[in-house]
């Protein structure tokens, strides 16, 4: 059992908002993701039994959204933006230098778990790309170095 008594409590208090239980799925991953950093296979083997519904189904809601992981993450998560107009400033570019500095590829994790890359389709800034996210903090206007300064500057 890796959910504590904390969430499975917090999930049967969703539960009782919703008519049918499966509407309580997306706060339970949260709930769970919160606590455990990510959602295994182990995760979803629990939720669907609390759920009464299969682990395919709870898997497949994790790999449908961006924001549920099913591996463990880096402390903080590094986004470039890869759409075409930050592509066209270099975007790409961009990411191909972090990588090669961190020494691994998008939707990899630093060795030291402090960094999980990743790409992401749009951040809304185009004007000012290229940009990369870190956690919810936006970076707008960079070059490798630029970059560089904020990662390096991670805990």
């Amino acid at each position: 059992m890796s959910l504590s008594e904390q969430v499975r409590d917090g999930i049967a208090r969703e539960m009782a908002k919703y008519p049918k239980k499966r509407g309580a799925l997306l706060p339970a991953l949260h709930l769970a993701q919160a606590e455990l950093g990510h959602i295994s296979v182990e995760t979803a083997k629990e939720l669907a039994e609390v759920f009464e519904i299969r682990p395919i189904d709870v898997m497949e809601v994790v790999s449908f959204y961006n924001m549920f992981y099913d591996r463990p993450q880096g402390r903080h998560h590094v986004y470039v933006c890869t759409n075409l107009p930050c592509s066209l400033r270099g975007a790409r570019t961009l990411m191909r230098g972090i990588e090669a500095r961190l020494g691994i590829e998008a939707g990899e994790t630093t060795a030291d778990g402090r960094i999980t890359l990743g790409h992401e389709e749009c951040l809304g800034a185009c004007a000012y790309a290229p940009m990369l996210r870190v956690g919810g903090t936006y970076h707008e206007d960079l070059d490798l170095e630029k970059a560089m300064q904020i990662l390096d500057g991670l805990e």
